[in-house]
């Protein structure tokens, strides 16, 4: 299936018989900017993901989008030997598409963009990344930036210099060091493309983002809003982009979110466990009838029910401390 015509708001039911997922995205211009330069493509069914954020102003940051999305389209449809080299030839392919139309074009000169592509591959995750857009993993109930922002605030981010939020509010926030379309690039050039692979688990999900949404949401506020998912991607999606606006809205926003088949943000898994209580309150015998069964009962019954909840409980906090993410 095409999902070409995926439109801001879309969403796409997966068809892999492997690892079926479901996309919903959402983009808006935000409050302050006139014109859309984030551009993006989603198709579920071959498990391509990306988000494209232009620079260079005006007509210049739309267009390097658009080139770009054309140009990944087209490389990924021929696939190359194994995902990391797909991915690099198709973000090579989008740099040189750009840059070949900024030396043909004087109106055009110095547009270039930033993007990260993910490509999810059965219990695969394949991402490609270059500049500030972002792509997050939710798993187990956490929440983890897998990318590098390629900027100098970035960095010291990264390195524990800034907190998030000093990083947030610090005036050099949008410059970047890394993009796509200002020189010449092959494939595995160094410091241009950032590869990592992880697993993919069907109960995890990923966000990938422009910085629209980066730059006035943490990554806890953005948690609270992807655990609110209850089976429907789109819905995450336009509320990440409602909250981004709300807190200023200050750049173009746009958020792809993907959802593994067993996915279940919290407020899906309060529902199913108020269903089960229910279910378990209504099969339960009556007072007399639990008497009768014998000497697990009373006081000693509920020492011994503690310990052995005690214990079960601290095993299960060792195995979460230990792994958090599903690598």
């Amino acid at each position: 299936m095409d999902t070409s015509t995926v439109e801001p708001g879309g969403r796409r039911a997966a068809a892999s018989p492997r690892h079926r997922v479901a996309s919903g995205v959402a983009t808006d211009p935000g409050l302050v900017r006139s014109r859309n330069e984030d551009r993006f493509w989603v198709d579920d069914d071959a498990g391509v993901f990306l988000v494209v954020d232009g620079v260079g102003g005006h007509v210049a940051g739309e267009k390097a989008a658009e080139t770009a999305v054309d140009a990944i389209r087209a490389s990924l449809d021929h696939p190359a030997a194994d995902p990391e080299q797909r991915v690099r030839q198709a973000i090579a392919a989008a740099n040189n598409a750009i840059y070949g139309l900024a030396a043909e074009n004087p109106q055009w000169r110095g547009m270039a963009c930033v993007l990260t592509l993910a490509l999810v591959e059965d219990d695969r995750l394949t991402i490609g990344h270059v500049g500030d857009s972002r792509l997050y993993l939710v798993w187990n109930g956490a929440i983890r930036k897998l990318t590098s922002d390629h900027s100098p605030v970035g960095e010291r981010e990264d390195h524990a210099e800034l907190s998030e939020q000093e990083a947030m509010l610090h005036p050099r926030r949008n410059e970047v060091f890394r993009d796509v379309g200002s020189v010449p690039r092959e494939p595995g050039d160094d410091d241009f493309i950032e590869i990592r692979q992880c697993r993919f688990k069907p109960d995890a999900a990923i966000l990938l983002c422009s910085d629209g949404l980066s730059d006035v949401l943490t990554a806890a506020e953005i948690s609270r809003i992807v655990e609110r998912y209850d089976g429907d991607p789109t819905c995450v999606a336009q509320e990440l982009v409602h909250a981004a606006n709300a807190a200023g809205g200050k750049d173009n926003t746009t958020a792809v979110f993907v959802a593994g088949p067993d996915f279940l943000g919290s407020a899906s898994s309060a529902m199913n466990d108020a269903r089960e209580r229910h279910s378990t309150t209504r099969m339960r015998p009556p007072r007399q009838a639990i008497q009768r069964y014998g000497p697990w009962t009373g006081r000693a019954a509920f020492l011994v029910y503690g310990l052995l909840a005690g214990l079960l409980m601290g095993a299960a906090a060792g195995i979460a401390g230990g792994r958090l993410f599903p690598w």
